[in-house]
């Protein structure tokens, strides 16, 4: 069941804009903005990232608005494994950022950086490899066919991959690749050509993907992720619940999510809080590689810490308004 859109004025009044600054660049900035939602069952948040319009972000107001008027479904699961993540940084560096993921046994590794080489991405991988078990990489569509089909090779050299994330931008690409990596062992996982497809399961009908990332907000809410995967399991594609660089209130609705699947065969991409320098509550303590699925609310004096400037406030008050009336 789809949550009631409520009216205009009860969001702008349960709403709060935060400023979370990064611990190192991620995704090109580094700091984070995500408008949060006070609601009736808890709280939500509205995050979609600057670059998307407003029918796109429109998707992630009605998750804000599920998780704030609605609340989770039930869980099927106290605790979500997830993986480290590990940004585009020097080899060097690696055990320093692991160490912000105890006892996690999956590591996602950014490779394809604008501006780096291959050469960056074996070195970074393979001091990974030296401290995790199952190592997945994710280039953000950042490779051609040719380029992708030459760093994965040259990737698995020195042990398996447990997939590749969005290696290629566009589903056509992902296809191709696909078929030139058959018989290699070599899985693909599709995450922008899922997240932002009017139909994520075209993904699939077209054979582009061995698994799917999922996440939480750009679907419009848990219930539609929930949906979404028990679609993708009658075609035998598992997924994976991650985040889009989520606050502790966002990363709350993707563990909800991955507490309330059938099955859980990945752990998740759901422990990107480390990357913040400050939150909006206190992180959730990862324990043997796993997070708790129980909901986090904000701490009331970190959320007037960090609250955005009125420009950025009347920014987001503004899109806001427009989205909500994209809803209906």
């Amino acid at each position: 069941m789809t949550a009631a859109v409520p009216a205009l004025d009860d969001l702008l009044a349960a709403a709060t804009v935060v400023s979370l600054p990064m611990r190192v660049r991620f995704r090109g900035i580094t700091v984070r903005e995500v408008l949060l939602l006070d609601g009736p069952a808890g709280w939500g948040e509205f995050g979609p990232f600057p670059e998307y319009d407003d029918a796109e972000a429109a998707s992630w107001l009605r998750s804000a608005i599920e998780c704030a008027w609605q609340g989770p479904p039930t869980a099927r699961r106290a605790e979500v494994p997830v993986n480290a993540t590990v940004p585009a940084i020097e080899a060097a560096r690696v055990p320093e950022i692991l160490a912000r993921f105890p006892g996690a046994r999956t590591a996602k590794v950014k490779v394809a950086e604008r501006g780096q080489s291959l050469a960056d991405d074996l070195a970074r991988v393979a001091a990974v490899r030296a401290h995790v078990e199952h190592v997945r990489v994710d280039a953000n569509g950042g490779w051609s066919v040719d380029e992708a089909a030459a760093a994965l090779t040259a990737l698995t050299v020195g042990g398996d991959l447990q997939y590749a994330e969005q290696p290629c931008a566009s589903v056509p690409e992902l296809v191709e690749l696909r078929r030139r990596l058959t018989g290699r062992g070599i899985r693909i996982a599709a995450d922008e050509s899922i997240r932002r497809a009017d139909d994520p399961m075209r993904v699939v009908r077209a054979g582009a993907a061995d698994v799917a990332v999922v996440k939480v907000a750009p679907l419009g809410g848990i219930r539609a992720l929930l949906r979404l995967s028990e679609e993708l399991a009658e075609h035998g594609v598992p997924v994976v619940v991650s985040s889009a660089l989520d606050s502790v209130v966002g990363i709350g609705a993707g563990l909800a999510a991955a507490a309330a699947l059938p099955e859980l065969e990945f752990a998740c991409g759901l422990g990107t809080g480390s990357l913040f320098e400050e939150d909006v509550a206190a992180p959730r303590p990862m324990r043997d590689g796993a997070l708790s699925a129980t909901l986090v609310d904000p701490d009331p004096e970190r959320l007037a810490r960090l609250r955005a400037t009125g420009e950025r406030t009347d920014w987001w008050l503004a899109r806001l308004a427009r989205c909500h009336s994209l809803l209906g």
